[in-house]
């Protein structure tokens, strides 16, 4: 197995690079010769296309992903995504008996719950590197590669546009950057559902409709200058159940939180009134999460990076939750289970994952004292988190499912769960199984819609 800090040369700080110093975080051009690498030997992410033997099993090659809907497959609009690979075979179990045999290859939240919970496992498939996004999106990342910046001592991004910021990434908050600006269309609308689990295997399914303007994505723009400073606008609407529906949250997200940081309103029927709400944000608990997730741990993390030191761990094969499509189908009633959700639904693979870690800066608050991302090396998009507290202690472990939405094409993701290892409960989000299939092509809406005077007429019961 090579080095965990020795892949394609190693596209991080390489002693070549031609190193500046940006409000104190240290980036580097990325040389041409790097660049032309996009395409060749690396994927148009900046991943590896090779595969990669390990004593458990093999990384599979990347030619091409599913850039649209496979062969075998039936599909037409407004359907759930078939299972293209429905046909496979497990190629092994985990389970808390034999995982210390896999421990190098596992995030500690995914030991620690194959330690904590008997029936817990997870069901190992070939490793099918799906991810595959429009040709434009490939074109942008390219050229980001030659021109994004990091901007605003590592809390903002500059030039780049559409595609990856930093597809061959310089240090940790490149990698975060990637996360949370990856591609996922430009007008999108879904409707999901979240249930709080109790130890008891009780939930109450909640169900909110949300939409989402990505400005970063929209084709007609040229650089991140271009935007106004708002990577995205987002609205997110509880319909379910009826003690909650009606609360609305309006965020527009900043590509510089130096310069701005986020903007968020809330309106409560309630009061029927429409407020700012800064709550949004950092730490504070996650909307309608019941205490189990902060804010900013949605969709793995979101929001500025600045209240934390980033660095590199490396990038190794790790198992992972990937292609959901039957987890994706399968009814709440099946799916919801006692202490964790129904592991024969979840497909795990052997991929490439890079592992970043932020730890508090010292002068800041927050309840996870330290995080452990993984993130896809195709994708990502984050595939799991170790959440740590002010004691060093492991509290919660997240795990987001990858799924390739080849009717885009973007590297999408289905449930993402949270598992508060500590209460011995946990949070399942963004479940699509019984809901409608999100629409990505939702080119009906219009940034004019995304106002706080608005937001009254959203939230009616």
């Amino acid at each position: 197995m090579r080095s965990r800090m020795k892949v394609a040369g190693l596209r991080l700080a390489l002693g070549g690079f031609a190193a500046v110093a940006v409000a104190g975080v240290a980036c580097a051009a990325v040389p041409a010769d790097q660049v032309a690498r996009i395409g060749q030997d690396l994927t148009p992410f900046g991943s590896e296309k090779a595969g990669e033997k390990t004593p458990i099993g093999d990384v599979g090659e990347w030619t091409g992903g599913l850039a649209s809907v496979p062969s075998n497959v039936t599909y037409k609009a407004g359907d759930h995504l078939a299972d293209p690979f429905a046909s496979d075979k497990i190629e092994y179990t985990i389970t808390g008996a034999n995982a210390d045999k896999y421990k190098d290859y596992l995030n500690a939240g995914h030991l620690a719950l194959l330690k904590q919970y008997s029936d817990y496992k997870m069901n190992v498939y070939q490793s099918r590197r799906t991810c595959a996004q429009p040709e434009a999106v490939y074109k942008a990342t390219k050229n980001n590669a030659a021109i994004g910046e990091l901007i605003g001592g590592g809390n903002g991004v500059g030039k780049a546009i559409l595609g990856l910021p930093f597809p061959i990434p310089n240090n940790a908050l490149e990698i975060v950057w990637n996360h949370l600006l990856r591609y996922r269309s430009f007008k999108a609308t879904r409707q999901y559902a979240f249930a709080p689990v109790t130890q008891s295997g009780d939930y109450t399914l909640s169900k909110v409709q949300d939409e989402a303007i990505i400005q970063w994505a929209d084709p007609t723009k040229k650089s991140a200058e271009d935007l106004n400073n708002i990577s995205l606008y987002y609205i997110q609407n509880t319909i379910a159940p009826a003690r909650v529906a009606g609360n609305v949250i309006l965020v527009y997200e900043s590509i510089n939180a130096q310069v701005h940081p986020r903007q968020a309103w809330q309106y409560s029927p309630g009061t029927r009134r429409v407020r700012r709400a800064p709550t949004i944000s950092y730490d504070n608990p996650g909307t309608n999460s019941d205490g189990l997730t902060t804010s900013d741990a949605f969709d793995g993390y979101n929001g500025a990076p600045d209240r934390y030191d980033w660095s590199v761990v490396g990038i190794a094969p790790k198992i992972v939750a990937a292609n959901a499509f039957k987890a994706e189908v399968t009814p709440y009633k099946d799916y919801l289970q006692q202490q964790h959700l129904n592991q024969d639904a979840i497909r795990y693979e052997l991929r490439r994952s890079w592992e970043v870690r932020a730890t508090l800066k010292p002068d800041q608050r927050h309840v996870y004292a330290r995080r452990d991302m993984y993130q896809d090396e195709d994708g990502w998009q984050v595939t799991g988190t170790d959440l740590y507290d002010g004691r060093g202690q492991l509290w919660r472990t997240q795990e987001i499912q990858m799924i390739q939405r080849y009717n885009v094409p973007s590297c999408g993701q289905a449930t993402e769960a949270v598992y508060d290892l500590q209460a011995g409960r946990y949070l399942a989000m963004t479940m699509q199984n019984e809901e409608p299939p999100a629409n990505y092509f939702a080119d009906e809406l219009d940034v004019n819609r995304y106002t706080p005077g608005a937001l009254r007429q959203l939230g009616v019961r």
